[in-house]
């Protein structure tokens, strides 16, 4: 008897694993494990697994989203944020078990827990209006929740008021937070209408390195940079010069260096992130990878939401160097890059490293992986022999009994003979001789990259008799600068015709794919794409488009980011070339489109908003062409990836059954 293939509703059986960080005695490490409770929401719980015997020990539980774990210095406490108290706060437990006691209470909740290095407090973010005073606590955040208000207007005068994932935003800003846990005292660390993140401690405790945008007007410049507070003196040093966006401080073990992430811009939002050290006496920036032409950071997409943030550019036992994530030819991983510039993989393979933590003597490391078989799980490695040991098998229980279908990697030329790359999944069941339909994948971005990482969406487009194509045209990240600025002022020109390249490739090729039967569907960037195509061919007998762009010249306007993003990936705006806009938006094609259309969008995307979803239909609709509008409530941009489980269900639901009608 075969093994049946991965179903809709078997992302109900998925355990979601992030976040290791090691002990500092590197005998231990904890990480998230995040599941679907109760088929409804999302639970995530701590985990502790000895390194050597890999005992696997459950450490909080309960129904509540318990994250962001880190250990005190001396290995006894674990830090965390939960949301167990109504708000997300940070708590505090002992490794050697116990309850968890709460250590902030913030009417507007706490994340970003640092220890400082003797392990006697701690730094913290928190959001304040203005004026407003951190004394203020949970209590009062629920007292006033309690009083019945009558609806009021919303009134903004700055150009950022709302944002995805949050929806019209208070005038409230991230500001970090000085905790002595011995007294319970308090201290607020900044201050003003800026947002201060990444928080860092220098060795000696006594400084603190974060990020911010502290311009005049941060609405209009994108931009980060890194500052330095004393905290004896109160004195704020900028040690960047507002010329581009830095991240991610790390303190050198000596004080003298910060490590960070960042570029000039020089690409906008298209720009390769570097790695950078900082001379905190000289304020000497130096790049160590100007010569790699690679992006410094985990791009991979996958839709089982394993990341956690980066630890950003972490130095060596002896700071002579960094470790880093770093994303390349459809795979991310680990990499020591050294003060002399020198690069080496750490641990490499055809898969997607999404997390790594390091101890304290940076012997040995925890990564978090995911690859066309391994949904996400943990693997130890030595530094110095470099050899793995896989720690977790979190889906293996209930994986053994499915058929995984596996991608085969292709590599073609387009028309203009640049080299591409891509990946072709065969339906499950696999019969030679047989004629299967295909449906194309696009990746949203565009600036992200599709990768050898496990694919949930994949997989059951695969189940139900579909082949996958799934590919990185230019605009996406893993092949340097030159190609990820390739899209930029020119969307649905080359990026199209890379697209239609790699169809082409695989129709001649493979001759299971039936050319007849080709579907094609896309988010966001992938949305935007899907809309373009059909609106320039019908070779496609079925099309999917997800949260997408329709109209350049609206979307300016109602995305959250629309008002830098157009002339970022556009070149231009609506107020200087309008043509230029018209011209780039597949609603000015909807005459030309006769493909069957099925529109999915979210009720609350503010970045691409939903009224981009109902131009499409009303446009299509108006002339009777085959069109079905699926509006999902509670959902913003981020549902196919950490949206209600049921509506995630019911999104892939309609896909197939669209694919299924037309196919």
């Amino acid at each position: 008897m075969s093994k049946s293939g991965i179903t809709v509703n078997d992302l109900l059986k998925f355990s979601f694993i992030s976040d290791p960080q090691v002990s500092p005695d590197g005998n231990w490490v904890v990480f998230v494990k995040r599941t679907i409770h109760k088929q409804k929401d999302y639970q995530s719980s701590l985990y502790v697994m000895n390194i050597q015997t890999r005992e696997l020990i459950p450490f909080t539980q309960g129904d509540n989203r318990d994250t962001s774990p880190r250990w005190s210095p001396d290995g006894k406490t674990i830090l965390f944020t939960s949301n167990r108290s109504g708000t997300n706060q940070i708590w505090k437990i002992s490794f050697h078990g116990g309850e968890a006691q709460q250590v902030t209470f913030f009417k507007n909740g706490a994340s970003q827990p640092v220890w400082s290095p003797d392990g006697r407090s701690i730094l913290c973010t928190t959001s304040l209006k203005e004026n407003q005073s951190i004394e203020e606590t949970e209590s009062d955040a629920k007292a006033s929740k309690e009083q019945e208000k009558e609806p009021e207007p919303y009134i903004t005068t700055r150009l950022k008021y709302k944002a995805n994932g949050q929806g019209l935003l208070e005038e409230k800003f991230s500001q970090l937070v000085f905790i002595d846990l011995e007294t319970g005292e308090k201290t607020q660390l900044t201050e003003g209408s800026y947002h201060h993140n990444n928080a860092a401690f220098s060795p000696d405790g006594k400084r603190v390195a974060f990020s911010a945008n502290r311009s005049e007007d941060p609405d209009f410049t994108m931009i980060s940079d890194i500052y330095e507070l004393d905290l004896n003196s109160k004195i704020l040093t900028k040690l960047t010069n507002s010329e581009g966006m830095y991240t991610a401080p790390n303190y050198s073990h000596d004080g003298k260096k910060l490590s960070i992430l960042g570029h000039n811009m020089e690409y906008k939002g298209a720009t390769l992130t570097r790695v950078w050290t900082l001379d905190l006496h000289s304020k000497e920036l130096i790049c160590l990878t100007g010569d790699w032409d690679t992006e410094v950071n985990d791009v991979a997409i996958n839709d089982l939401a394993t990341g956690a943030g980066s630890p950003g550019a972490v130095w060596t036992a002896n700071d002579d160097g960094l470790y880093v994530l770093a994303s390349e030819r459809g795979n991310t991983h680990l990499y020591h890059i050294g003060l002399d510039q020198r690069i080496t993989t750490v641990a490499g393979g055809k898969r997607q490293i999404y997390a790594f933590g390091l101890d304290q003597h940076r012997r040995q490391a925890v990564i978090g992986v995911s690859d066309p078989q391994i949904p996400c799980d943990l693997y130890h490695v030595s530094l110095d022999s470099r050899k793995e040991t896989r720690l977790t098998e979190a889906n293996q229980h209930w994986l053994l009994d499915k058929q995984v279908s596996l991608p085969d990697e292709i590599n073609f030329t387009a028309r203009d003979g640049l080299s591409l790359q891509g990946w072709l999944m065969k339906p499950v069941d696999f019969e030679e001789g047989k004629k299967y339909p295909l449906i194309v994948e696009i990746h949203g971005g565009p600036h992200m990259m599709y990768s050898n990482s496990f694919m949930h969406e994949f997989q059951v487009f695969a189940e139900k008799g579909y082949g996958v194509l799934f590919m990185n045209p230019r605009g996406s990240h893993g092949y340097g600068q030159e190609f990820v600025d390739a899209v930029r002022g020119d969307y649905g020109g080359k990026d199209y015709e890379d697209i239609m390249d790699a169809v082409d490739y695989v129709v001649e090729k493979f001759n299971w794919v039936d050319h007849e039967r080709l579907g094609v569907t896309g988010g966001s960037y992938g949305g935007f794409m899907t809309n373009w195509i059909v609106g320039h061919t019908h070779r496609f007998k079925a099309a999917a488009t997800q949260r997408s762009i329709s109209n350049w010249f609206s979307f300016y306007g109602v995305s959250d980011i629309g008002y830098f993003f157009t002339e970022w990936e556009l070149k231009t705006d609506k107020l200087d070339e309008p043509d230029k806009l018209w011209k780039h938006s597949p609603i000015r094609y909807v005459n030309e489109v006769e493909t069957p259309l099925l529109i999915i969008h979210g009720e609350e995307d503010h970045r691409c908003p939903i009224e981009q979803g109902e131009q499409m239909y009303v446009a299509l609709k108006h002339q009777h062409k085959p069109v079905k509008f699926v509006r999902f409530p509670e959902s913003d941009h981020e549902l196919s990836r950490s949206g209600k489980p049921k509506l995630r269900i019911d999104r892939l639901n309609e896909m197939a059954e669209w694919f299924e009608e037309y196919l």
